[in-house]
């Protein structure tokens, strides 16, 4: 993967949008549907005293045509409303530069990427300009194919042309997987966003992943072990009657047993483990001895490659290799390992060991 954009030093989420309990909530409803629907559902969030910022969608990018497909500016001015009445910042999903000027003019707090959108880089490019020397926040939510890469660059762009109050939102991936999320967390991915971006903001959108409200918790609690944060939590007044996402948003009044339920782990610099220190080294220093075994491995692999090419030999043996895949999985899983670990760290040294032999066989 190319080097992220160097300096990259976003301004803390702290800085742009004051926490008003941990973890960071932002809620709202998926669509502004009315005006009665918005701001009801923005009292009911505002009086359990857990919301920093209020979300809706105003423009909503639907697979099908016919569909509710939002209204437009005039709800933007229902979230005007919203943010006078109640005090919430409000933060609105744009897709094209005629939607940052209608949030731009109408005041709005808070800008989205939707994932729909990171997807293509023309889009984020445009976008990214229309905003160049503009001071507003902008949260990117990850696109919905799983490629890191893609969403790093869509952050670079926007903070290359001058945004620096920036946040990513993880709101899972489209694979072609079933289970029984809506969108794949995948978490390695985001965890791998965080380590190439260390001071980038991770805000959870479990209500995406989730697909319905019976998994929210779960997706929630992960998040905030993964040291996300804050989530974006859909709720609407009537979620039954909701005319987007309705399975998979909450009543307002249901927030607070959600996140009540959930046990929000202490950071790094909080934790008061005195033991945590000493097992880290021993980690450190089981990984050393790790990859000086590995390297080992691949010595003899060579020997081997060297081998095949004095004896005429072909590169791949797939005997040899089920037979590996075979003892060392058992071996692994009789020693606590889980199976798909163990057949994924199989299938890595593998494929680095055809290479190698590639190489060296001609």
């Amino acid at each position: 993967m190319e080097a992220p954009v160097s300096l990259f030093n976003p301004l803390p989420i702290e800085s742009w949008l004051p926490t008003k309990q941990k973890p960071l909530i932002i809620s709202g409803p998926c669509s502004a549907e009315s005006r009665e629907q918005v701001l009801d559902t923005a009292q009911k969030l505002h009086s359990t005293g857990m919301v920093s910022a209020f979300r809706s969608g105003v423009w909503k990018p639907r697979t099908r045509p016919n569909s509710f497909e939002g209204h437009g500016e005039k709800a933007l001015k229902w979230l005007t409303e919203v943010k006078n009445t109640y005090g919430f910042p409000v933060a609105v999903e744009v897709a094209t530069p005629r939607h940052v000027e209608a949030c731009l003019n109408e005041g709005t707090d808070i800008l989205w990427i939707g994932a729909r959108t990171s997807v293509n880089p023309f889009s984020v490019q445009e976008l990214a300009e229309a905003l160049k020397g503009v001071d507003i926040p902008v949260m990117i939510k990850n696109p919905l194919n799983p490629d890191l890469s893609l969403w790093m660059g869509v952050i670079e762009r926007f903070y290359i042309n001058g945004i620096n109050k920036i946040a990513a939102v993880h709101r899972g991936f489209n694979t072609y997987e079933k289970s029984r999320y809506r969108n794949e967390p995948l978490w390695n991915i985001p965890i791998e966003l965080k380590s190439n971006f260390p001071e980038l903001p991770i805000i959870c959108d479990p209500s995406h992943i989730a697909g319905t409200r019976s998994l929210l918790k779960d997706i929630a609690q992960q998040a905030l072990l993964l040291d996300m944060n804050g989530l974006m939590i859909e709720s609407h007044h009537l979620p039954e009657k909701a005319l987007t996402d309705a399975a998979q948003q909450i009543r307002p009044e249901d927030l607070p047993k959600l996140i009540n339920s959930l046990k929000i782990p202490l950071t790094n610099e909080e934790n008061p483990c005195k033991e945590l220190e000493f097992l880290r080294k021993k980690i450190d220093e089981f990984d050393y001895q790790l990859i000086n075994t590995l390297a080992k491995r691949m010595q003899v692999v060579n020997e081997i490659a060297h081998l095949k090419a004095d004896c005429k030999m072909t590169i791949l043996q797939v005997k040899r290799w089920n037979q590996i895949i075979e003892t060392r999985t058992q071996d692994g899983i009789e020693k606590g390992l889980h199976e798909k670990f163990l057949k994924n760290l199989l299938d890595l040294i593998h494929k680095e060991s055809i290479e190698l032999q590639s190489r060296i066989i001609k």
